[in-house]
C-alpha cells in the first residue's frame, strides 16, 4: 500500500505513451468490494491475440516504455493478466462495447462497477448464462427509475485465465448514488428478476467492485 500512490503517479506521467502504443480502454483502481491498491487496466484488441502480441512486442522494444517498467517494478507485488471475449449480445443490443470510446457523459463523480460471475465448469455453462442474461437484460436497461448516467458498457467472458467467468462493466456518471438508484430500479424488472433466478443455478460466486477511473483513463 505504501507504494500505490508512487506507482499511480508514474503511470499517469507515462499515460500518453501507454495510450499511443496500446488500445487502452480504462485504467482504474478499486475503492471497495475487494483487494485494494490494484492497478486495473483494460485493452481492446479488435485483431484478437495476434494484435495483442504485436502491441506487446512493440512496447517491449520501446526504450521509454522499458524505462517505465524498470522504474516501477519496485512498487509491484504481483501481476495478473486475463483475456476476455466480448459477448455477442453487446452488438445485438447495441451496447457501447469496448471498441468505442464514448464522449464524456453527464456526471461529476463517475465510477466503474465490475460485476463478476464465476460459473460452474462445463462447455455449455457460458452459453446458457448468455441466453438467460440476454433474455432479461432489456427489461433491466429500460427499468423505470434507472439513473440516466448509468450505462452497461460491455459484457465479457473469459478465454484465458480463470475460465467460465463473466464480467459486466458498468459506468455510473453520478457515482454511487446513480449505482444505487439503478439497482433499485432493476429489482422491479420482472424479466430481469426471472433471469437472475435461473442464473443463480449456474453460479458459484458473484462479486461486485467499485473502481475509480484515473484522470488519464479513456473511459472515465
Amino acid at each position: 500500500p505504501e507504494h500505490a500512490s508512487s506507482f499511480m503517479d508514474e503511470a499517469s506521467a507515462s499515460s500518453d505513451l501507454r495510450k499511443k502504443m496500446s488500445p487502452l480502454r480504462f485504467f482504474t483502481q478499486p475503492e471497495t468490494g475487494g483487494q485494494l491498491h490494484v492497478a486495473t487496466h483494460s485493452y481492446y484488441y479488435e485483431g484478437g491475440l495476434s494484435q495483442r502480441d504485436q502491441v506487446r512486442k512493440s512496447m517491449a522494444e520501446n526504450s521509454e516504455w522499458k524505462a517505465f517498467v524498470s522504474s516501477t517494478r519496485k512498487y509491484v507485488q504481483s501481476q495478473k493478466s486475463t483475456i476476455f471475449v466480448e459477448a455477442p449480445l453487446v452488438r445485438e443490443l447495441n451496447l457501447p462495447g469496448l471498441g468505442n470510446i464514448l464522449d464524456p457523459q453527464p456526471g461529476s463523480d463517475s465510477i466503474i462497477e465490475l460485476r463478476r460471475y464465476n460459473l460452474q465448469l462445463g462447455y455449455d455453462t457460458v452459453p446458457k448464462f448468455l441466453k438467460l442474461y440476454g433474455a432479461g437484460l432489456p427489461s433491466k436497461l429500460n427499468a423505470e427509475g434507472t439513473d440516466p448516467t448509468t450505462t452497461l458498457l460491455t459484457l465479457l467472458y473469459s478465454e484465458v485465465g480463470r475460465l467460465n467467468e463473466v464480467i459486466e462493466v458498468w459506468r455510473h456518471g453520478n457515482g454511487v448514488t446513480a449505482m444505487e438508484q439503478s439497482r433499485v430500479a432493476a429489482r422491479q424488472a420482472k424479466e430481469w428478476r426471472s433471469s437472475i433466478a435461473s442464473i443463480a443455478d449456474l453460479a458459484i460466486e458473484f462479486t461486485a467492485t467499485i473502481h475509480k477511473p484515473l484522470p488519464f483513463s479513456p473511459i472515465k
